[in-house]
């Protein structure tokens, strides 16, 4: 028996709402139907808040996370309009969400979207989200393949140039696809449903170029899972039928009936990885190579912050951290000034919810990094704010647990003055088990839930450990439960010194100084509810 998101979607296309938006804008938002309301508008990339009603996320589509100053102004504009409500967010999926959002500015502000090149439409639901890529593709001097065309190729497939597709409409739930071209997995492969990873045919340089594939990946409240091989190595050329192929694949086996398992992963666990490439093969009417004996993600993963010489003569690229991926109107517009003052009006976003200004004269360096928004991005963070991410959390997210962003914030403020941090640590926040911050890949994470504390249920974490990125990359594992945010300093500050190098500070900064009896004291608290 089909859950009730199938019996929505079967009365009625999501993207059918495309055509109301005018009336919707005529109507107001509460006398839209609650089905159109909060679910179909989502096909738009529309959201619905009940914590901000009659204030909409809109969500955009950025391909390979690489826009242009014009497109990044209009977004701006459409924050400012906003009033006090404007706000926007950096994702994980090198995309931008914007805040605030009135149901009656629709019809202008998807006019104005349309004018630069942008859309918004399949970006939520039971869609393919923002197709990721290497985020110096082109400039990067060691990279293998500039990915930013076939985002661009494999988005037009799917959402019909940006018109929107309903082909792809009626997937059995979301979808990611990401393709790498660099050697050092900037693309975090191994949590994508498809991800193509650079490898030669025949497992040397002097061979033809391609991509090993990998499929399955996702993070769900209910199921935490890292893509596996689908032993097939595709050419560039082939990329996009094969998306193509695996989502028809998908969209007609794909498992409807319980919700919690109806993503990629639970059809491959069904029929078994032969036979789900043996369906795709069909789809696509050819058999495909099988997977290079090697691929050639060979590095650490960067975090592309700071000044880098790109492969072009003369230019280098500037990483700017953006704290938990938040900025707003004024910042944007700065950002797009920046872009053409010192670059070619390019912006390039990253999955780590940060911000880079290609193609910038050497010379010109020096004046960038002393404007004076860079105090608020720099190029050159402290350790422990360098690799901060973020979701959304209880501020905007109806199904966030706890608050996440300012608490981030908050807490790593708190670390810097206790502690003296030798080098990056990653820290990623999830408001909820849906791990959206995807705690999973960080040194430390933290996934929000409830637990108590002196008799009382208060806003806690599950506490993971392990996750790396780069060469050889894998999930981290949950060490803690169910730990008060109120002790997470104490014991994040004992986590950093004993597995990451951190000193003590001694320094008077108006309060009695984190003691080291404290940390070992609270490490060995147990917490349950």
């Amino acid at each position: 028996m089909a859950n009730k998101f199938e019996d929505l979607k079967s009365a009625k296309d999501g993207l059918a709402v495309k055509a109301e938006i005018d009336r919707f804008a005529q109507i107001g938002w509460e006398s839209i139907d609650d089905d159109d309301l909060q679910h179909r508008l989502k096909w738009l990339g529309v959201f619905f808040r009940k914590t901000t009603p009659g204030k909409f996320m809109v969500r955009m589509r950025i391909p390979n996370g690489t826009m242009t100053s014009d497109q990044m102004r209009v977004l701006a504009g459409v924050v400012e309009r906003c009033g006090e409500d404007g706000v926007a967010d950096i994702t994980t999926r090198q995309n931008i969400q914007m805040r605030g959002i009135r149901i009656e500015d629709l019809p202008d502000i998807f006019a104005k979207f349309h004018a630069v090149g942008l859309t918004s439409v399949q970006s939520g639901m039971d869609n393919v989200r923002n197709i990721t890529g290497s985020p110096v593709a082109g400039i990067d001097a060691d990279e293998l393949y500039d990915t930013r065309e076939l985002a661009h190729q494999v988005q037009a497939m799917i959402t019909n140039n940006g018109e929107g597709n309903p082909a792809f409409t009626n997937l059995p739930r979301k979808f990611n696809i990401a393709i790498g071209g660099c050697r050092d997995n900037s693309i975090h492969a191994e949590i994508n449903d498809i991800a193509f990873i650079p490898a030669f045919k025949d497992g040397n340089e002097g061979s033809e170029f391609g991509f090993n594939v990998i499929v399955g990946g996702f993070f769900s409240a209910k199921r935490i899972a890292e893509a596996v091989p689908l032993n097939v190595w595709v050419s560039p050329e082939q990329v996009v039928a094969l998306c193509e192929a695996i989502l028809i694949v998908y969209r007609d086996n794909g498992l409807r009936e319980n919700r919690h398992k109806s993503r990629l992963m639970y059809l491959i666990d069904a029929w078994g990885i032969e036979k789900f490439r043996a369906e795709v093969e069909q789809q696509l009417g050819s058999e495909l190579a099988p997977a290079a004996v090697k691929d050639e993600i060979v590095r650490e993963k960067r975090d592309h912050i700071g000044v880098y010489k790109q492969k072009q003569a003369g230019l280098s690229y500037v990483g700017l951290q953006i704290p938990v991926g938040r900025v707003y109107a004024a910042d944007m517009v700065e950002f797009a000034r920046l872009a053409d003052t010192y670059g070619n009006g390019e912006i390039r976003l990253t999955v780590e919810q940060n911000l880079i200004l290609p193609n910038v004269p050497v010379d010109r360096i020096g004046a960038l990094l002393q404007e004076p928004i860079l105090a608020k991005f720099p190029a050159d963070p402290t350790n422990l704010s360098r690799s901060l991410v973020s979701c959304t959390g209880s501020q905007f997210c109806p199904v966030a647990i706890i608050e996440t962003k300012n608490r981030a914030l908050e807490l790593i403020e708190q670390l810097e003055a206790d502690l003296t941090v030798p080098r990056p640590v990653r820290i990623h926040w999830s408001g909820c088990p849906n791990s959206c911050g995807q705690p999973q890949v960080a040194d430390i994470g933290f996934a929000g839930c409830k637990a108590r504390k002196n008799g009382k249920i208060v806003d806690g974490v599950d506490i993971f450990m392990g996750g790396t990125v780069g060469k050889d990359a894998h999930l981290g594992e949950c060490v803690m439960e169910k730990v008060p945010c109120e002790d997470l300093r104490e014991i994040v500050g004992k986590i950093l010194i004993e597995q990451f190098g951190a000193i003590l500070k001694t320094v008077d900064r108006g309060q009695e100084p984190l003691k080291a009896s404290q940390l070992e004291a609270s490490q060995n608290a147990v917490y349950a509810v």
